[in-house]
């Protein structure tokens, strides 16, 4: 009896099924939804000397926590609100990172005013179009280059906290501005 052959993905996504899914269905896939990018931008955020596992697991939590995302409410919170989220044990619990949660909201809904919406901003980064690399291995894949040093900068500028370029790479990978599923991945697109 002929075994089933599992999907082979980026040395990155392990075995577990949580891990699995988001590299399966999110990872590299292109996301012009300005919710999402603000989620993404804010769990990159949150990762910051983290492993990307602790925030997945987490994701659900967020959402309830930050209003599944809606940048209006959250550019509102108070200090109470701060003080009820570090409490919260669901997500984690740094004050910085909370305290740049809210501070992207601000920065989030200055550049939808001024651009008509986040996906026109942050997409012209990449030409509004995915950089597909061509890497053989995850030991290639750069932590950061050029493009998310400039969008750093950018986001910086306006405002934005937790974005040094680095974040902003993976960023853009969770967001699909990048596609960096490596050639023996199933997800590769030659």
């Amino acid at each position: 009896m002929a075994t089933v052959k599992e999907k082979q993905r980026c040395g990155w996504a392990g075995t577990d099924p949580l891990y699995n899914e988001y590299h399966d269905k999110e990872w590299g896939v292109p996301s012009h939804d300005d919710q999402h990018l603000f989620e993404m931008l804010n769990l990159e955020g949150a990762q910051a000397g983290l492993s990307w596992f602790t925030v997945l697991t987490k994701r659900e939590n967020y959402r309830k926590a930050f209003d599944n995302w809606d940048a209006q409410k959250i550019a509102k919170y108070s200090e109470k609100k701060v003080e009820t989220l570090m409490q919260n044990a669901g997500i984690i619990r740094n004050q910085l990172k909370i305290r740049a949660t809210i501070a992207n909201a601000k920065a989030f809904l200055a550049v939808q005013q001024e651009f008509g919406s986040f996906d026109k901003y942050i997409w012209q980064f990449t030409g509004g179009k995915t950089i597909y690399n061509r890497f053989t291995s995850m030991k290639e894949v750069p932590a950061k280059t050029p493009v998310s040093d400039a969008m750093s900068k950018d986001l910086k500028k306006r405002g934005f906290k937790f974005v040094g370029s680095t974040i902003c790479y993976a960023y853009m990978q969770a967001c699909g501005m990048v596609d960096d599923h490596v050639k023996d991945c199933f997800k590769y697109h030659p």
